[in-house]
């Protein structure tokens, strides 16, 4: 199972057009999204970190600590995202515990990722 799997009958599924910008970086964060189909583009000052596909989240931090975005995610090309506010947040980490896992999972692997970036 992977986590679209878990949000394919969601009542919050959103589409946007390549080159929109889906969040600006430093900007308030209230929710997490599910990239259903399509690929995003990770952006830190403008420069590209990460490009992101089917099956991956982002955004998640802001439901996390509440602080201000720390990148931008600009859809780099026609997209379908789940959108995950911070109540159903809860009731995914309560109710299914394979989704709490997954994204404990890929924010260790982002945070290996950086850390292998920082040490090149």
């Amino acid at each position: 199972m992977n986590l679209t799997d878990l949000f394919i009958n969601s009542d919050k599924l959103v589409d946007f057009k390549s080159g929109t910008t889906i969040f600006a970086e430093g900007s308030e964060g209230d929710c997490m999204y599910i990239l259903m189909e399509g690929e995003v583009e990770i952006r830190v000052d403008n420069q590209l970190i990460d490009v992101l596909k089917s099956g991956s989240i982002f955004g998640e931090m802001a439901l996390i600590d509440s602080s201000p975005r720390s990148a931008a995610a600009i859809a780099a090309s026609d997209c379908k995202l789940a959108v995950v506010d911070y109540d159903n947040f809860l009731f995914m980490i309560r109710q299914t515990p394979f989704f709490a896992l997954e994204v404990m999972r890929i924010m260790a692997g982002r945070l290996r990722q950086m850390n292998s970036m920082l040490l090149k």
